[in-house]
C-alpha cells in the first residue's frame, strides 16, 4: 500500500480523496495555485505544495509542475480527482513514466474512450448497444446530408473530441443540416483543436442513465447500478439519483452486466461511467467517462462503499473489497449540485463567504471546501458544494432534500440554492417524470 499520494485537483474533491486516505491511514499532499494558498484542501492535507499562479494552465494543468511536486514529497501515487488532468492520457504516461502510480485507468483507456468515435466502435464491439449514426468521422456536408437522410431527422453532430456540451449540434431537418454541421465543427477546433463531427440519431425525449462500472485491471469487474442524471442544464447535471425512477430491476441487472462484462474483458482498472441514452426500454451508449464521477456520493449512498478507498486499492495491486454478489441497493440517493452562480442567467458569482452553515442529520451529506471567510476564486469552475440525502425510498430522500436544502446557509454570494427549493414544488420532479430536455423547457417558463 502507498505512504503517501498526492492529489492533482482541488475543492470538494481533493477534501474527498483526503478524507478517505485518512481513513486509510496513508499520508495526502496537496497541490495548490496562488489563488488556492487558504483554501479548506490545502489545510486537511498533511503536505501542500505551491504549483503555479491562479489561472488553471498554470497550475492545476502543469504536468510539470505536478510531477515536480509528487518527487518533492516523495509521494508514490496522484489521484486526479476529476475535471482537469483526470482524463488525460498523455499526463498518465509521464506520470507512469516518471515510476509513480496513477490512481486510475490505464492511458490506453483513456485515450481510447477519450476519443467519441473510438469509444464508440469499442462498445460496439463489446457488446454495448449504441445509437444510430455514422460510422466514424464525417468528412464534409454532402456525406452529413447523406448521413441524415438515411438515419432519420433529427439528428445531433457531434465534435469527436467534445465534451461539456461543446461542439454539439442538433439539426432537426434537412434544412438545418448546414448550419449545424458548419457550427459544430468550428465549435471542436476551437476548445479542442479538433473539428472533426460525427452524427447520430437525435432521441426526442430520453433520460440520461448511466452506469457505475469498476474493475482491478486483471479481468475481474462489477456494476454498482445506475444513476439518473436526466435533469441537465446545456448538457450540464444539476440533479442526480439512485437508483433510477424509471429503471426495473431487470432492466439494471441485464445493461449492468453487459457494461461489466464490457470493461473487465478489456481489463479495466478503476471507477468508470458508462453513459446511455434511455427511451423506450432502451439504452443507446453515448460515451465513457474514465475517472471518478461528480455524482459518485449517490452510488455509493445505496451501496454502501467508498469508491474512492476502492480506487486506491486496486492501483495499490489490492484486490477489490466486495464482488457482484455484494453489491445490493438500499433506499434511494439524490445529489444537487450547488454552484456560485447568480439566477436566472447562472453567470458566475465569486466572493467573500460571509457565513456557511452545512446541512446535517441523518441521511445527509454535504461535499464542500467552503468555510466562513472563504473567498471563492474567479478562475475555476463555479461548483462550490454537493448536497448528498439518502433515503429508505424516494419519497423519504425527496424530504430529506427538501429539510436539508431549508438548513444550508451560503450568505455572500449567490447560488443556485433557489433553484432547487422551486423544482422540489414540482409534480413532474416528484413522479420522476422527466427526460433530458425538461429542465430546460422549465427554466425558458419559469426563470426566463
Amino acid at each position: 500500500m502507498f505512504d503517501k499520494i498526492l492529489i492533482a485537483n482541488r475543492g470538494e474533491i481533493a477534501l474527498r480523496v483526503i478524507r478517505a486516505a485518512r481513513e486509510m491511514g496513508i499520508a495526502t499532499v496537496a497541490v495548490h495555485s496562488t489563488a488556492d494558498s487558504d483554501a479548506m484542501h490545502v489545510r486537511m492535507a498533511d503536505e501542500s505544495v505551491c504549483i503555479g499562479p491562479a489561472p488553471g494552465p498554470q497550475s492545476y494543468l502543469s504536468m510539470p509542475a505536478i510531477i515536480s511536486a509528487c518527487e518533492i514529497t516523495g509521494a508514490q501515487a496522484i489521484h486526479p480527482g476529476y475535471g482537469f488532468l483526470s482524463e488525460n492520457a498523455e499526463f498518465v504516461q509521464i506520470v507512469e513514466d516518471h515510476g509513480i502510480t496513477f490512481i486510475g485507468p490505464t492511458a490506453e483507456h483513456i485515450r481510447i474512450m477519450g476519443d467519441k468515435i473510438t469509444a464508440k466502435d469499442t462498445m460496439k464491439e463489446l457488446g454495448v448497444p449504441c445509437v444510430p449514426g455514422s460510422d466514424g468521422g464525417v468528412p464534409d456536408l454532402e456525406s452529413a446530408k447523406r448521413i441524415g437522410e438515411e438515419i432519420g431527422y433529427p439528428v445531433i453532430i457531434k465534435a469527436t473530441a467534445g465534451g461539456g456540451g461543446r461542439g454539439m449540434k442538433v439539426a432537426q431537418t434537412a434544412a438545418e443540416m448546414e448550419s449545424a454541421f458548419m457550427t459544430a465543427r468550428a465549435e471542436g477546433k476551437a476548445a479542442f483543436g479538433n473539428d472533426e463531427v460525427y452524427i447520430e440519431k437525435y432521441l426526442t425525449t430520453p433520460r440520461h442513465i448511466e452506469i457505475q462500472v469498476f474493475g482491478d485491471g486483471k479481468g475481474n469487474a462489477v456494476h454498482l447500478g445506475e444513476r439518473d442524471c436526466s435533469l441537465q442544464r446545456r448538457h450540464q447535471k444539476v440533479f442526480e439519483e439512485a437508483p433510477g425512477p424509471c429503471i426495473t430491476p431487470e432492466e439494471r441487472a441485464q445493461i449492468g452486466k453487459v457494461c461489466a462484462d464490457a470493461v473487465a474483458k478489456i481489463n479495466y482498472i478503476g471507477a468508470g461511467t458508462i453513459e446511455f441514452l434511455y427511451e423506450n426500454g432502451e439504452f443507446y451508449f453515448i460515451e465513457m467517462n474514465t475517472r471518478l464521477q461528480v455524482e459518485h456520493p449517490v452510488t455509493e449512498g445505496i451501496f454502501g462503499v467508498d469508491l474512492v478507498r476502492e480506487q486506491i486499492l486496486v492501483a495499490a495491486g489490492e484486490p477489490m473489497s466486495f464482488g457482484q454478489d455484494d453489491l445490493e441497493i438500499s433506499g434511494h440517493a439524490i445529489e444537487v449540485r450547488i454552484n456560485a452562480e447568480k439566477l436566472p442567467n447562472f453567470a458566475p458569482c465569486p466572493g467573500k463567504i460571509t457565513a456557511y452553515h452545512a446541512p446535517g442529520g441523518l441521511g445527509v451529506r454535504m461535499d464542500s471546501a467552503l468555510y466562513n471567510g472563504y473567498s471563492i476564486p474567479p478562475y475555476y469552475d463555479s461548483l462550490i458544494g454537493k448536497l448528498i440525502v439518502h433515503g429508505r425510498d424516494r419519497p423519504e430522500a425527496l424530504a430529506r432534500l427538501n429539510r436539508a436544502l431549508g438548513e444550508l446557509i451560503v450568505d455572500g454570494v449567490d447560488t443556485t440554492v433557489p433553484l432547487f427549493h422551486a423544482l422540489l414544488q414540482e409534480p413532474d420532479i416528484h413522479s420522476g417524470d422527466y427526460n433530458i430536455h425538461w429542465l430546460e423547457h422549465w427554466l425558458a417558463e419559469n426563470m426566463a
